[in-house]
């Protein structure tokens, strides 16, 4: 096989398929987190009738706390995993431990609030912790030239196994009164343990298969290697005053990332709350969004290609503003549909096109260290959204505000966004910015 037929086909390599079988493996957590999950809680575990808004607080605040401790707790099992040479083993460890995780949370009993909770904090967590480790394997399995391809590939099997996942839940939902699955209840701990299953079942052919590279140096105490990676990250803050564009660029990014995830996590709060969806209908919209993120990604990039990344980043931030602004007036559930379409067309492209930027400001040769940066700062404020959004909920009773009060995360990032000048990225981006054939989209895990 010559070396474009691999560039090609980059699934021919054993282990680059079963890498992207993971993206397969945990978008079926991501995708029924926020249909099958938000639902057993808010309307099984507490519903309104009992414990009033408890429930949709309690999603909120879950998913904050876990994401804030993922970003604190990612850079560490990122760098000690580094220094030692074992991230096979410790994604094994976050992968399998979620998975676990979920499957005992559609086990236990409903009236063990508690255990429910702990259950729900601790698989997101291990999601978050899973993700810092897996992305450290692309640099090793893929060359330069093929990364992208080889990210994109993932980012696809990701929606395309999220959606299959999701599509056996609702037919669970739908028709689970057939295998003797009466209750709703029944039917949504069901899809626990088949979200939890899928990922532990499509975990493992990336624990075969991938191999752990040597360890960087000998190794050094968990506590050592900590302060290590604190120090790098200090190191590259400092780095930063010689880049204002992209400092102001990694700013925007703290903001409007937190703002996209954060109305991905709570619009299925809202649907529930305001407009009385049911979880089939709310699993309908969710697969729309997946099988129409792709294609939209697709269609932003074109438009990068023509108009330039700023403008087109611009126009997509100005989107979500309308989104959140339109959410405050809508009274109907087809109105959500159109939202929901909405956002797919550009979910994939804000993520994507923030990626080419990033690649076309940083400096040369320290590709691995900036992406890294990259990646901890979209972790670094990701609790912040959901935190707020619960905030709110918890003062008004509705759900409604609580969406538009996420609108100030787009606004400041498209303000510190107006800062970075175009023309200073452009320059460099020419130098080592990705073709215009690699890698069309990036997945954010969710």
């Amino acid at each position: 096989m010559t070396a474009a037929d691999q560039r090609i086909h980059p699934l021919r390599n054993p282990q680059v398929l079963c890498w992207v079988l993971y993206d397969w493996a945990n978008s079926a957590y991501t995708t029924l987190l926020i249909t099958v999950v938000v639902a057993y809680l808010q309307r099984i575990v507490f519903p309104a009738d009992q414990w009033g808004n408890v429930g949709p607080i309690v999603w909120a605040w879950g998913i904050s706390l876990s994401m804030f401790l993922g970003a604190l707790l990612s850079p560490i099992v990122g760098a000690i995993a580094d220094a030692h040479g074992n991230k096979r083993r410790w994604l094994g460890i976050t992968a399998l431990g979620g998975s676990i995780a979920s499957i005992v949370l559609g086990l236990v009993a409903p009236g063990h609030y508690v255990l429910v909770v702990a259950l729900f904090i601790t698989a997101n967590l291990m999601l978050e912790l899973s993700l810092s480790v897996y992305n450290g394997f692309l640099p090793e399995i893929a060359t330069e030239r093929e990364v992208n391809q080889v990210s994109a590939w993932g980012f696809g099997l990701g929606y395309v196994g999220g959606g299959i996942a999701l599509l056996l839940a609702l037919g669970i939902i739908q028709f689970g009164d057939r295998i003797g699955l009466t209750a709703v209840e029944t039917r949504l701990r069901a899809g626990l343990v088949l979200m939890g299953c899928w990922w532990g079942i499509f975990t493992l052919p990336a624990l075969w298969v991938l191999s752990d590279s040597p360890p960087r140096s000998r190794p050094e105490s968990t506590t050592a290697t900590a302060s290590s990676s604190f120090r790098d990250v200090v190191r590259t803050l400092k780095g930063l005053r010689s880049n204002p564009p992209l400092a102001f660029f990694l700013v925007a990014f703290l903001f409007y990332n937190d703002g996209v995830q954060t109305v991905i996590s709570q619009s299925s709060t809202f649907a529930l709350q305001e407009l009385a969806f049911t979880e089939s209908d709310l699993m309908g919209v969710i697969l729309m969004l997946q099988f129409l993120a792709l294609p939209g990604a697709l269609l932003v990039a074109k438009l990068a290609d023509r108009f330039g990344e700023k403008p087109s980043l611009m126009a997509c931030l100005l989107l979500w503003v309308g989104v959140l602004t339109t959410a405050l007036f809508i009274r109907s559930q087809i109105w959500f549909w159109v939202l929901a379409a909405a956002i797919a067309l550009v979910l994939g492209g804000t993520q994507s096109v923030s990626r080419s930027m990033m690649a076309g400001m940083i400096p040369q040769n320290r590709n691995a260290e900036y992406f890294g940066f990259f990646n901890l700062s979209g972790k670094a404020t990701s609790w912040l959204g959901a935190f707020l959004f619960g905030a709110i909920f918890a003062l008004t009773g509705n759900s409604r505000w609580a969406i538009f009060g996420l609108l100030p995360l787009f606004l400041i990032g498209a303000g510190f966004l107006s800062r970075v000048r175009p023309a200073q990225h452009v320059v460099r981006g020419q130098r080592d910015a990705p073709g215009p054939c690699e890698d069309p989209v990036q997945r954010e895990n969710l």
